[in-house]
C-alpha cells in the first residue's frame, strides 16, 4: 500500500488578546482535522505578535514550560481529542532567564514526543531582534516518529543553512517542518529557492510556513504568507495565499522519497571525511 500522510498548514494574521489567537487557531485545527489532516503544523510563536520587532523586557513573561506550560497542555488536550499530530511554536522558558524559540511536537495521543529549539539565532534589520530573547538550540536535529512518518523541524532563519537540512534528512527525517515568520522585502526572493533546494538535496519533503500581514504598532513589513509543501523533486506541490489565513491542507506520498533516493543517490556519494574544515570555527 502506498505511504500517503495528510498535512496541513496553518498561515493567520495575529489578533489580540493572547487567548484570541489560540482560540482562532483551535477552529483552524479542527478544519484541518475535519478534513482529514493527520499532521498539522502552527506558524512561529503561533500564540501571539512577532514581538522580536522590538527590544523590550515584558515579553520574557510570555514565555512558559514546554511540555508542561499552559498553551502545551491545551494543545495536548486538542490533539487527543482529534486525534491528530500537532507541532506547536510557542515561547520557551527552561528556566528564569533562559528561553528558548521552541516547537513542540505532540502525539495523535496527546503525548509529548519531545521538541527542538531554533539553532540559528538572528538579529538583523528591519526588526529582528531575536539574541534579545533567545538561547541558541542546543538539542541538535532530532527527528520524531509520529506513526505515520518520522518528521523533522527547521525554524524560520534555520531555513538559510544548509547543515542542520543536511543534518535532519541523515537523522532520517521524511518531512522537515519549518514554521516561519518573515517580512516582504527581506526574504520573499529565497522563499521559494533555499528550501526547494533541501528538499533536493536530501531527498524529502518540505513543509514551509509563515505569518500573514502587517503587525502594529511595529510595521516592519507584509508577513506574506504563500505557505507550501514542496516534494523530494523540488516541486511546490500545494502553496497557500500571499495575504489570507488559510488552512492548506496536502497529501503527501512518501514512498516518492526512496524513489527519488534511488534515483540520485546523494547520500551514498557524500564525502564526509572530505568536509572537516567546515566545521572548524
Amino acid at each position: 500500500m502506498p505511504r500517503i500522510v495528510r498535512c496541513s498548514l496553518i498561515q493567520a494574521t495575529n489578533v489580540s488578546p493572547a487567548k484570541a489567537m489560540v482560540d482562532k487557531h483551535l477552529g483552524y485545527i479542527r478544519q484541518a482535522a475535519d478534513a482529514g489532516a493527520q499532521i498539522v503544523c502552527l506558524q512561529e510563536i503561533f500564540n501571539g505578535p512577532y514581538f522580536c520587532a522590538e527590544q523590550e523586557i515584558r515579553w520574557y513573561d510570555v514565555a512558559e514550560a514546554v511540555p508542561d506550560g499552559p498553551t502545551i497542555r491545551l494543545m495536548q488536550e486538542e490533539a487527543r481529542k482529534r486525534p491528530i499530530v500537532l507541532i506547536v511554536p510557542v515561547y520557551e522558558r527552561e528556566q528564569e532567564g533562559i528561553y528558548y524559540n521552541t516547537a513542540a511536537i505532540i502525539g495523535n495521543d496527546g503525548a509529548n514526543l519531545g521538541k527542538y529549539r531554533k539553532t540559528h539565532i538572528h538579529h538583523v534589520a528591519p526588526g529582528f531582534w531575536e539574541k534579545f530573547y533567545f538561547r541558541p538550540g542546543n538539542l541538535g536535529y532530532p527527528t520524531f516518529d509520529v506513526g505515520v512518518a518520522r518528521i523533522g523541524i527547521y525554524i524560520c532563519y534555520d531555513r538559510h543553512f544548509p547543515e542542520g537540512a543536511r543534518a535532519l534528512g541523515l537523522n532520517g527525517a521524511e518531512i522537515v517542518f519549518n514554521p516561519s515568520a518573515t517580512v516582504a522585502g527581506l526574504s520573499e526572493h529565497l522563499w521559494k529557492l533555499e528550501q526547494p533546494a533541501h528538499a533536493v538535496a536530501n531527498g524529502y519533503y518540505i513543509a514551509a510556513i509563515n505569518r500573514v500581514g502587517v503587525e502594529p504598532p511595529w510595521n516592519i513589513g507584509e508577513f506574506y504568507g504563500s505557505s507550501y509543501f514542496c516534494n523530494p523533486r523540488g516541486q511546490i506541490i500545494a502553496q497557500a495565499s500571499r495575504d489570507k489565513d488559510e488552512v492548506l491542507t496536502a497529501d503527501l506520498d512518501l514512498d516518492l522519497i526512496a524513489e527519488v533516493r534511488k534515483t540520485w543517490q546523494f547520500f551514498r556519494d557524500r564525502r564526509p571525511e572530505q568536509y572537516n574544515s567546515l566545521v572548524r570555527a
